[in-house]
């Protein structure tokens, strides 16, 4: 068995409500979906990474794909997962972004194979999570008018995006739970917009609020900072965009520096490598998260066949398919009430462009 076409689709896709994080705003999302055909078959993914996370921008690459992919793939072994991978790394080191959307096509395509979705080909812990859904840097009224609207749409896992001033991130997420208590779950995300005083600072305002976990306050290269805030906090400290790699997994568990992890598959570079990640947060006591991008939900799938994996990933922010305008995946993952659910088709779900 051969793959015998590679080809790659360049699509962007608007988003309904532009949000703001820390160090931007978003009103869209460029994609890139990849079609590896074999027998008859076909594999699908895709990629929407962040140029500021991973350094992959699609506009730009795309040209540089175009030929290359066909040449490292056509001809190959479908079921050499491993090896087609590697090449790829070889090739394109600085694009993790790549290498995982590669990485789910291969996986899509053995799943239609098998006639198996792909969560229960590699663990099946579980059929279903509970994901958080995001509210962006905004003023007061508007994250309450959001909150309430989630709520309503039976979302009980708030996060709320802030890193810009301590004292009206902290006032945010208090007015947020004197509405609506203990019936939701609130997760802060500082991407990488304080540094230790300001984090101590948000953490010292919202004390009595029960903050489920406090993720990437402080930059990304500065995870001893990480490490400092972890070690003087009672919450659970995240680290996302400081974990890039196997190594950076390795190195963060090594040190003790944070106590939970959000693995990305654009960040690792797919299934495969994150399967390793959890590994070693498994063995330092690690508690995961699966998170994502402005992604498509054949992204979001993938993501949910990998957290569906694994009984140490407690944790899903599966969210960024939900505001995507024309998106051609829509229907390959199931919400209900704020729970995130495979559809019971082979591979990841997708029917294809």
């Amino acid at each position: 068995m051969k793959i015998t076409r590679v080809e790659l689709i360049p699509l962007t896709l608007k988003l309904k409500t532009p949000y703001t994080v820390a160090y931007q705003t978003f009103d869209h999302a460029d994609h890139l979906f990849l079609r590896l055909e074999s027998g008859g078959r076909s594999g699908w993914g895709c990629m929407a990474p962040d140029p500021f996370v991973t350094g992959e921008d699609v506009q730009k690459i795309h040209p540089e794909l175009r030929d290359a992919l066909p040449a490292l793939l056509v001809g190959g072994d479908p079921f050499r997962r491993a090896q087609h991978l590697d090449r790829i790394k070889k090739a394109f080191p600085l694009y993790p972004g790549v290498r995982a959307m590669a990485d789910m096509a291969l996986w899509d395509l053995l799943g239609n194979y098998a006639g198996l979705p792909v969560w229960k080909i590699i663990g099946g812990y579980r059929s279903r999570i509970e994901t958080s859904i995001t509210i962006g840097i905004c003023p007061l009224q508007e994250t309450l008018e959001q909150a309430r609207e989630f709520v309503g749409r039976g979302f009980a896992i708030l996060k709320i995006k802030g890193g810009v001033s301590p004292e009206e991130d902290g006032e945010r997420v208090i007015r947020v739970y004197e509405e609506f208590g203990k019936g939701v779950r609130l997760r802060f995300d500082a991407n990488q917009g304080y540094d230790i005083k300001k984090t101590m600072t948000f953490l010292d305002i919202i004390k009595d609020i029960p903050l489920e976990l406090l993720e990437q306050p402080t930059g990304k290269e500065d995870t001893d900072s990480l490490g400092h805030i972890t070690n003087r906090t009672e919450v659970n400290i995240m680290a996302d965009e400081s974990l890039l790699s196997l190594m950076d997994a390795f190195t963060l568990a090594r040190k003790g520096l944070v106590d939970m992890m959000n693995i990305k598959l654009l960040k690792v570079g797919g299934i495969t490598d994150a399967i390793q990640v959890d590994s070693v947060a498994r063995s330092a006591k690690i508690k995961v998260m699966v998170g994502c991008m402005d992604e498509s939900a054949l992204g979001i799938s993938a993501g949910l066949h990998f957290a569906l994996s694994r009984k140490n990933i407690l944790y899903a922010d599966l969210d960024g398919h939900f505001d995507l305008i024309d998106d051609p995946a829509a229907g390959t993952v199931i919400t209900r009430k704020g729970f995130l659910y495979p559809s019971e088709k082979p591979g990841l779900g997708f029917g294809g462009l």
